[in-house]
């Protein structure tokens, strides 16, 4: 248990900053799965207007730094992959 009151605020700040960061994890989880499951389907106009929206949360998810940019640059490229390739 930390005693100066400077690392007991960072401690709470670190929660807060944990718990926000952890929720813009799982709705960019949640994002990509929905993405995959349309490929899954095979209905790749509804997948191609709906990855507009995955590429947005990933940008915003680098742009806070709660993912690295090059990771969030690669799922996009992955994900741009398995879209395109042919069925």
């Amino acid at each position: 248990m930390p005693r100066r009151r400077t690392s007991l605020k960072s401690n709470r700040v670190n929660k807060r900053k944990h718990t926000r960061n952890l929720k813009v994890k799982v709705q960019l989880k949640k994002a990509i799965k929905k993405f995959q499951e349309l490929l899954a389907k095979k209905d790749t106009a509804e997948a191609k207007t709906f990855i507009s929206k995955v590429f947005s949360q990933l940008d915003k998810a680098a742009k806070k730094n709660i993912i690295h940019p090059a990771t969030a640059d690669r799922r996009k490229s992955r994900l741009m992959r398995r879209l395109n390739k042919p069925a």
